[in-house]
């Protein structure tokens, strides 16, 4: 079914685009001014200036080493499967790979990549993991010579995220979970 919508004639003025026009120079003439006679400037110089990140910003998800130094993953592949632009790929150790480098680890990834050109910075792989082994960082500026060096392989995401203490995530989840229960508060 169409549904045709009427619209109004543009009268003569509309049809010569002047208020249009003038609407732009008047825009550019505040952002003129706000630079020149206020000592404002409308853009950065970027990269000397650098941009200050927002509170609650998400940026480029790296892995994280726990406090021993050890990597935290353990190739459960719940992030792989919940990328929405699939632009995590992990390769499970198998039955004959490598025993897990820390204890209370059955398995570590023998290959992690994130393609960073794929990657929307969503976060579900930071809410999925039960590891707390991905982070969002703050990093916004990626850059590569080619397609192949924005795949960060798991070394170069280690090497990025650093490292990060023990696992809080189930402690937290504990803990709203009760406030949960008591809800709605109790006026006291």
């Amino acid at each position: 079914m169409t549904k045709v919508v009427e619209r109004k004639p543009l009268s003569l003025v509309e049809r010569t685009y002047l208020p249009s026009i003038i609407g732009g120079f008047q825009v550019t003439w505040k952002h003129f001014a706000r630079s020149v006679f206020k000592g404002k400037p409308v853009t950065m110089e970027y990269p000397e200036e650098k941009w200050v990140v927002p509170e609650g910003y998400r940026g480029a998800p790296y892995l994280v080493k726990d406090q021993e130094g050890d990597t935290k993953c353990v190739s459960c592949q719940l992030c792989e499967f919940i990328c929405p632009p699939k632009a995590i790929k992990i390769t499970p150790p198998g039955p004959d790979g490598p025993p897990a480098d820390r204890a209370n680890a059955e398995k570590m990834p023998r290959e992690f990549e994130i393609n960073m050109l794929r990657c929307i910075f969503c976060g579900l792989c930071q809410e999925v993991c039960p590891e707390e082994a991905i982070f969002l960082q703050r990093d916004y500026s990626l850059t590569g010579t080619s397609r192949e060096a924005m795949v960060y392989n798991k070394e170069k995401l280690l090497e990025l995220g650093g490292i990060h203490g023990g696992i809080q995530k189930w402690k937290q989840k504990l803990e709203e979970a009760r406030e949960q229960e008591s809800f709605p508060p109790n006026p006291s």
